[in-house]
């Protein structure tokens, strides 16, 4: 299951881009897909929230994967995997909200 913790690795590593990329922009950025970015009151505070978002979500979404390196394959306890990403979805969503409406103008 190692190789499943590496590719785990990578998409955390991904999250991890979006957010310095987030970071970095000079324009607001949208968080869901193909949703036009909110208009806000302050671009630079609004961007580094939702790129500490990003940081946030990466860290947990590598610490859910750590159970990789010791459960065997086929083993019931992805269960526990799948549920926590459904969480960790769920909770970045609630994130996001909350800083779109401290930012919203």
């Amino acid at each position: 299951m190692i190789i499943a913790f590496v590719i785990w690795s990578v998409a955390a590593l991904l999250f991890f881009g979006i957010s310095i990329s987030v970071r970095k922009s000079k324009e607001a950025v949208g968080f869901f897909t193909f949703a036009k970015p909110p208009e806000v009151t302050d671009v630079r505070r609004y961007n580094h929230s939702v790129s500490m978002l990003w940081i946030v979500a990466a860290v947990i979404f590598e610490i859910i994967g750590i159970p990789f390196l010791f459960i065997e394959q086929n083993s019931p306890m992805v269960i526990v995997e799948i549920l926590g990403v459904i969480v960790w979805a769920i909770g970045i969503m609630l994130g996001y909200l909350k800083i779109e409406a401290k930012y919203r103008r």
